[in-house]
């Protein structure tokens, strides 16, 4: 875990470092050249470069230790920050890559560009941008390789936003330049700068895309998803084999920050067991529970008779299904 935390603040770090000193060139090559791609670019690029702080913002808060106040820690704030992250990307970038375009569209203005320093600040930034692209994918696929999970299977179903929101951002920016040298491309071979505009439009889509898609993830972990179905099913195996208990009447897990895992179970153990033998079962399945699995942070184990329907109805209503029969004695 703490190997991860080091490699997305290199991942961050890169990507901050990156985006800095391209926006600065598009912000000059925007001013003259004039395109609107360009000044659509650059936007893109300060908004990337204010995203980067706000992610390394999210980093170094999320990781203090639980207190009294915030007994499960603060691992969920980070999920905040990368959804500021998101909305910055859609009211910094996004809105103003439309602002220059449809500007563009409707005045369409045929004036001269200097397309040269266009080109060549479109070279340099791609090539900046794909090293901190580079770093992302492979920081991504080593946590996919880690979690035993396909790369894209990984991106849904991670806890872990942090380095998923860099390689949405340099992947959005990669085809924005793209997007932008064809618009600039187009607008020199033709003269109309009509496809500067439209560069500028698709550009601004781009954005808002993966703003949507960067909201829907940490939108989904603010809530409070699921474990890995993995952990859920290897937990409810270890607990049901448990020799004291007859069943597992229901298992709940929620993420609350990066790996962290809270682990609620309802169990009906034998009624010859006296208390103690209850109390000294709950502390042992518990810690086995957490050496299995590293992730999974607290665990409450709750005794519950077999037959209470007030809890069947419970399950039923939360998974749509009726709970598994008891199995007898």
């Amino acid at each position: 875990m703490a190997e991860q935390e080091q490699e997305s603040t290199l991942t961050v770090a890169l990507a901050l470092a990156a985006n800095l000193g391209i926006a600065i060139a598009k912000i000059i090559a925007a001013l003259v050249t004039g395109s609107a791609s360009l000044a659509a670019e650059a936007a893109h690029s300060v908004a990337d470069t204010f995203n980067e702080v706000l992610l390394m913002v999210g980093l170094r808060r999320s990781g203090r230790p639980a207190d009294r106040r915030h007994p499960l820690g603060y691992g969920k704030e980070r999920y905040i920050w990368t959804l500021l992250v998101a909305v910055a990307i859609f009211g910094m970038g996004a809105l103003f890559a439309f602002y220059q375009g449809v500007e563009t569209l409707l005045g369409r203005p045929p004036g001269e560009s200097d397309y040269t320093v266009g080109y060549i600040v479109l070279a340099v930034s791609f090539v900046l941008e794909a090293i901190s692209w580079q770093q992302a994918v492979r920081q991504v696929r080593a946590d996919a390789r880690g979690e035993g999970l396909p790369f894209l299977a990984y991106i849904r179903r991670t806890d872990e936003p942090t380095s998923i929101s860099v390689l949405l951002e340099d992947s959005a920016a990669l085809t924005g330049l793209l997007l932008a040298f064809a618009g600039l491309g187009l607008h020199q071979l033709t003269g109309d700068a009509l496809w500067d505009g439209v560069g500028s439009v698709l550009i601004g889509a781009l954005l808002t895309a993966v703003a949507l898609v960067l909201g829907r993830i940490n939108l989904n972990l603010l809530i409070g998803s699921q474990a890995d179905p993995r952990l859920v099913r290897d937990a409810r195996a270890r607990l049901g084999a448990a020799p004291e208990v007859e069943w597992v009447a229901d298992i709940i897990t929620v993420t609350f920050g990066a790996d962290r895992v809270l682990l609620c179970a309802r169990l009906d153990f034998r009624d010859s067991l006296t208390a103690g033998d209850v109390e000294r079962a709950c502390v042992r399945m518990a810690r086995e529970l957490r050496d299995a699995h590293e992730e999974i942070d607290e665990v409450f184990l709750a005794p519950v008779p077999r037959d209470d329907p007030e809890l069947r109805a419970r399950v039923i209503e939360r998974y749509g299904r009726p709970a598994p029969p008891p199995e007898p004695s």
